[in-house]
This record gives C-alpha cells, sequence and structure tokens, in this order.
C-alpha cells in the first residue's frame, strides 16, 4: 500500500531568522538554502516535510537570555530597532538567494500562488514590538516593507503591553493589559492591515484587544490551557472568542506547552499534540484550529526531530480520525483563510 500524499503545511510560527542570526557564519542566508544541521528549518528540510511556509518571526532576545524562571526584561528601543532591521535583511537576502525557493509573502494570494509554485511561503512576523517607538513611525515604514503580521509583546513588559511571564501552574490572567500606546498601537494595526497575534499576551491584554480589534482573533502558538495549565495556554473562554470572531489558535509544538506536567521534556508522544488538536477543534470547530509549530523556539518531541518529519503529526491526526478535508484546514486552509479576511487580499 502507497504512503499517503503529503499534505502541506502553511504554520504560524517559526524563529529560525534568530537562530541563523545567532549562527556566527558569515552568510547565515545560505545555511537556509542549502541546509543544515542544527536547529528545525532550512529549505531541504521544509521541502522534505512538506512546510510549504509561513510567519517568519522577528523577535529580539531580552538583555539577560533566556531563563523561564525569571521575569523578562525588555531589550532598549535603539538596540531593538537595529537588530530588527537586521534580521529582516536577512529574510530578504534569502529570497535574493534561493533562486526562487522562498517568497515574501504580502497577500494571501502570494502564499497561495508561492505553494503552488513551491516555494517557501514567508510572511514577515515581529513577536514583540520592541523596535517601535510609540509614535509608531516605524510600523508605517516596516509595513511597506513587507511586515503584515505582529505580537504587541512576547512574554515581557514593554511600552505597549505587559505580556504573559512564563509560570506553570498559572492561569493567564497575570498583570495589566494594553496601555493607552498599546491600543493605538492595535487601531493603526487595523487601519494598515497588519495581524495582531495574541500569543504571550496575559490574559487582560487579549481582551482589550478583542474589544478594540475589527479583525478575527489569532494566536499563532498557543494550546489549551485546560488539558496544560501553563500560563501561555489559551482557556476555555478565550478559546470561545477566537471562534466567535472567526479566527483561529495554531497548535505549538513545543513539550512543555502540551504536557500535563509542564515539564520540558522532549521523550514526549506525538498523541499529547492530537489531544490538544482534538480539544481545540471539539471546542472550536474545524475553521479554527491551525499548525503554530515554534519550530526553532522551542523544544519539540523528540520522535519529530525537526520540519523534515512534519508529515508524522499529520499522520498521527491522519490515524486519530481526521479526514482529508479536514487536515487541508488544518495544516494550511485556516491559515490563508484568517490571513485573507485580516489582510483583505
Amino acid at each position: 500500500m502507497s504512503s499517503p500524499q503529503a499534505v502541506p503545511v502553511f504554520d504560524g510560527h517559526n524563529d529560525v531568522l534568530l537562530r541563523l542570526k545567532l549562527s556566527g557564519h558569515p552568510s547565515p542566508e545560505r545555511l537556509f538554502v542549502d541546509g543544515d544541521t542544527v536547529g528545525h528549518i532550512d529549505l531541504p528540510r521544509a521541502k522534505k516535510g512538506g512546510l510549504a511556509g509561513g510567519l517568519c518571526a522577528i523577535f529580539v532576545p531580552s538583555p539577560q537570555g533566556f531563563d523561564a524562571n525569571r521575569d523578562f526584561i525588555a531589550p532598549e528601543q535603539t538596540q531593538a530597532l537595529a537588530t530588527t532591521l537586521g534580521m529582516a535583511s536577512l529574510l530578504f537576502r534569502i529570497e535574493a538567494a534561493s533562486n526562487g525557493g522562498l517568497k515574501v509573502c504580502r497577500s494571501a494570494a502570494d502564499i497561495r500562488n508561492a505553494m503552488a509554485d513551491g516555494a517557501f511561503a514567508s510572511v514577515l512576523h515581529f513577536e514583540g514590538v520592541e523596535a517601535f517607538n510609540t509614535d509608531l513611525d516605524a510600523l508605517h515604514v516596516l509595513h511597506q516593507s513587507g511586515l503584515r503580521s505582529l505580537g504587541p509583546v512576547w512574554s515581557r513588559p514593554n511600552s505597549f503591553a505587559y505580556g504573559v511571564p512564563f509560570r506553570f501552574p498559572s492561569t493567564p490572567d497575570i498583570g495589566p493589559g494594553l496601555t493607552d500606546a498599546g491600543k493605538r498601537l492595535v487601531k493603526t494595526c487595523n487601519e494598515l492591515k497588519v495581524l495582531v497575534d495574541l500569543s504571550h499576551m496575559n490574559e487582560q491584554g487579549f481582551w482589550d484587544i478583542a474589544k478594540i480589534t475589527d479583525a478575527p482573533l489569532v494566536a499563532s502558538h498557543s494550546n489549551a490551557h485546560t488539558l496544560c495549565n501553563h500560563s501561555r495556554n489559551l482557556t476555555d473562554r478565550q478559546l470561545d472568542a477566537i471562534r466567535d470572531s472567526g479566527g483561529l489558535a495554531g497548535i505549538n509544538f513545543g513539550v512543555l506547552f502540551m504536557r500535563q506536567d509542564g515539564v520540558k521534556n522532549p521523550d514526549t508522544d506525538l498523541s499529547e499534540l492530537v489531544r490538544h488538536v482534538d480539544y481545540m477543534v471539539d471546542r472550536m470547530g474545524i475553521d479554527h484550529v491551525a499548525m503554530g509549530s515554534d519550530f526553532d523556539g522551542t523544544t519539540i518531541p523528540a520522535a519529530m526531530k525537526d520540519a523534515s518529519d512534519l508529515q508524522m503529526l499529520v499522520n498521527a491526526l491522519r490515524d486519530a480520525g481526521y479526514d482529508q478535508a479536514s487536515l487541508d484546514k488544518i495544516c494550511h486552509g485556516n491559515w490563508i483563510r484568517v490571513l485573507e479576511k485580516t489582510w483583505g487580499a
């Protein structure tokens, strides 16, 4: 019996640009185009695993590095802007070096065309907007350069919102929500047709955005809090609001966001991911669940070592009873629909 046909995956979140920037390689764009042995994503591994594209995040690390046991400090704005421009430049250099293998997409039509051509459909996304002053001048300029999606915060306070710290066990109801500048940011994103990502928002910030925005609610890489009570996950009430807005939530592959014990243990079965998909589909409906891997940004199940193994998850979903139409929606259709509704094209 022949193997089932691969289902193309458009993914809600990856951190490959940061991994490449930190590699120290003199031409990091070549690592992506030619292939690498580090991390989760490059062009050859994406093609092998059916990863057809996704939101490529620009994230500026905190000055003290990553320590999930402490609260994070945001980088200074001038340094954050310089780092952001460097990583955006890297994405455009990858596009130039790829000979058509990667396309920076600015519309849903661009994504469809790139996928049809076998190109990696990349969307420029900011995970935290520490690069912006509250005047938002940089937002307007960077939107012209291709920025189509942003999360106001990563898991730390900035000028626009509080962000949800990494805590387990914990609800996401930690701290205040949007500042006045954050409310202006959301309204300006609506005007520019830039997606506002709710992952890494605390609960108050989530509801502040829900009151303001005229776009579908989207959490690009967050799981079900009922199944794993990590502060980064979504409560049932939040899942209901996403559904009612016509939005989506992207399933995060990070083991600490899916396990009931909240432990970062790579020896975690893919059935844990399927469990979150099942729960969120039951709660929100098949039209509102998608992929949000967090490739190159988190510890994923060891059985799925990188993007080349992505069809393992697709097959696990198929074995769990998802038919082809449902797989198409979860793997790419829901993202393209919501982006088209948000961007207007």
